[in-house]
């Protein structure tokens, strides 16, 4: 089987999810940092395998971990290793760390925070109607990253005076690009912000997820500080950088679908459509790492080997032919059914994806209702990865706005 290299620079992601689907369902990949695992790129496969009791978190059944092989300034350690939460245990501590932020993210719960962010994307609306007409402006800084952050900060308890030291230090979390030499500081400073936060609501609690984490660490439920303070580290990465990329996404997808564009304008399509359609054509996260195999398994014709490393490869497998038809690699905003994983499937599946759909619901019919003649300022073809191997996450997206509301300037 021949090793797949994943480009640390991201400069082709679709020629490398096509190369990873030819592979095979599973794939013996590179990591950036020369760290050597296995990924799974089609859709029954990964199914399979993400419910596979075979298949774990516990980062000490990897191999290469046990050998000494993975240094703690690996560029990616931090989501490899990033401390005990509920992404890095299975079965009943899995289950204990999950309820509360789970009963906390319910759809009926979620669908409570519609109003505040209505209010925020509003707010949003309007400082981009007061930028300077006719310029350039990066909508994926002006609006799609203001808008998750400060939603699951409300969420969780964060104060807006920490959110430039959080992009700062997640913008080094996910880069491949981090010099090692930063990569402990870096995971150092992350530890003692986090922990800042959760001090101060335990001295200060409030109406929020991280209050009720505490609480219930100090009613009989055994959240230990590191598990409060990592799950903590966890919702807030999760749940702010999957939906810039998931709006960033849709408005690159319609831009360069004029025909789609014009039928979701006029109602013909409807938002729910273009945003399932996006999460599976052009998925926020295309590498998910990382799960560690307990003894052999067959994927397909191959066999994940006992102790190796397994990732979930999702920009492969959410344009695999076998699950989509011979149309998988093509934008279809009324395709159906569609019955994708972009946020992932069984006990691991990503409890914040109903509120994900719904900021992405309420924002982006926002956005084309208040500027409907909005294009791209560059060519399609101008737009760049960060190198971010995780992350399907652009540099910027420099738009052209139009006149507010479609009218003459």
């Amino acid at each position: 089987m021949t090793r797949i290299a994943l480009d640390p620079f991201v400069t082709d992601l679709d020629g490398e999810s096509a190369a990873l689907r030819a592979a095979g369902p599973l794939a013996e990949v590179e990591l950036p940092g020369g760290v050597h695992v296995y990924a799974v790129t089609r859709h029954a496969e990964a199914r399979a395998l993400l419910t596979d009791s075979r298949v774990v978190k516990d980062i000490n059944v990897w191999g290469a971990w046990q050998r000494g092989e993975i240094p703690m300034d690996w560029p990616l350690i931090g989501l490899a290793n990033p401390g005990r939460s509920m992404l890095t245990v299975d079965g009943a501590d899995h289950r204990r760390l999950r309820t509360l932020v789970a009963q906390a993210l319910t759809v009926k719960r979620v669908e409570r925070l519609r109003a505040g962010i209505e209010a925020l994307t509003n707010a949003s609306l309007e400082r981009l109607a007061a930028l300077p007409a006719g310029e350039p402006v990066d909508l994926k800084a002006e609006f799609a990253y203001p808008l998750p952050m400060n939603v699951i900060s409300e969420l969780m308890g964060v104060d807006a005076a920490d959110h430039p030291r959080l992009k700062e230090l997640f913008e080094k979390f996910f880069s491949t690009q981090t010099p090692p030499e930063e990569v402990p500081q870096m995971m150092a400073d992350l530890g003692t912000l986090f922990t800042k936060i959760v001090d101060d609501k335990r001295a200060n609690p409030g109406d929020d997820l991280t209050s009720a984490l505490i609480a219930a660490s100090e009613n009989g439920d055994h959240l230990t500080d590191e598990e409060i303070v990592n799950t903590l580290q966890l919702i807030i990465a999760a749940g702010h950088e999957t939906t810039i990329s998931l709006i960033v996404n849709v408005v690159e997808a319609l831009q360069t679908h004029p025909e789609q564009r014009k039928k979701v304008l006029s109602g013909e399509i409807g938002w729910d459509g273009v945003i399932e359609e996006t999460l599976r054509w052009n998925t926020p996260t295309s590498h998910v790492l990382i799960r560690f195999a307990t003894e052999d398994i067959e994927v397909g014709d191959r066999i994940l080997p006992k102790g190796e490393g397994l990732i979930i490869s999702f920009g492969a497998l959410g344009r695999d032919e076998e699950q989509y038809g011979p149309t998988a690699g093509e934008f279809d905003a009324t395709r159906t059914p569609n019955r994708h994983i972009a946020f992932g499937h069984g006990p691991h599946v990503c409890p914040g994806a109903a509120l994900s759909r719904l900021e992405a619901g309420i924002a982006l019919p926002a956005l084309y209702e208040r500027f409907p003649e909005l294009d791209l300022a560059v060519p399609a073809s101008e737009l760049r990865n960060k190198p971010i191997v995780t992350q399907n996450d652009l540099h910027e997206l420099p738009v052209k706005l139009g006149c507010p509301f479609g009218g003459d300037a």
